[in-house]
């Protein structure tokens, strides 16, 4: 039985990593994000898909401005005690060249795909037991050495952050054998890649990218810790 925990489960990856996870009736799966209807359609689905499954939790919760400790925490705690693997999943993107992008944009892209997962990790790290699994959901686009595009330059930068902060995670939970990974994912068909690359068409759909994050999260720690695996087939 494992209990977890992904952000960004309203839509694309994330929903659809969502419904893989449920599928196995071992599972708890608390799912968080900003938009209520698309968590209620989340839970519809999952229901409908896997109504021997495992046990969904959907609440909408903001990453970066809603109250931990008097609102997620409590309600983590009501459906389970600890915390078996956290998905830092959600992310939000700006498609503008450098100069046109002001400092407030850039600061709004800094705060959802960095400083937003730093607090969700701050806060559910003390919950995860021996054993447990981070994963951060990074991009091809923070991948040093890879190539980049105009227009994505607030994104990949805090992609890049994120795989930094990955491997500094990684070191300082070693003695609590707390694992963090950072899947660095590559084009899968979803509304954030058809606002980054306008008319093109993603290398993997959104249901085979999904899949691949929950086998993962669920097996990923096995093998690796510390490590920004990059997942693509495509470039694009």
């Amino acid at each position: 039985m494992a209990n977890i925990i992904i952000t960004g489960a309203s839509s694309g990856i994330g929903f659809e990593a969502v419904l893989d996870l449920t599928a196995s009736k071992e599972n708890n799966v608390v799912a968080l994000a900003r938009s209520a209807d698309k968590l209620r359609k989340l839970h519809e689905i999952s229901t409908s898909l896997n109504p021997e499954g495992g046990k969904l939790y959907p609440a909408q919760f903001d990453i970066v401005y809603d109250n931990y400790p008097d609102s997620l925490i409590p309600f983590i705690q009501s459906k389970f005690e600890t915390v078996d693997i956290l998905v830092n999943n959600a992310g939000v993107l700006i498609n503008k060249s450098f100069l046109d992008t002001s400092l407030e944009e850039f600061a709004q892209v800094l705060q959802t795909n960095l400083l937003g997962h730093i607090n969700m990790i701050r806060h559910i790290a003390p919950l995860m037991k021996n054993g447990g699994h981070i994963v951060n959901i990074g991009s091809m686009g923070g991948f040093q050495g890879s190539a980049k595009f105009t227009g994505l330059s607030a994104y990949s930068t805090s992609k890049g952050a994120l795989a930094t902060l990955t491997e500094c995670l990684a070191e300082e939970f070693k003695e609590r054998n707390i694992k963090v990974n950072c899947l660095a994912l590559g084009s899968s068909q979803t509304e954030m890649f058809e606002e980054a690359f306008p008319g093109i068409e993603a290398g993997t759909l959104a249901f085979e990218m999904g899949r691949y994050i929950a086998d993962f999260a669920q097996n990923g720690h096995k093998y690796y810790n510390g490590k920004i695996l990059p997942v693509a087939n495509t470039t694009p």
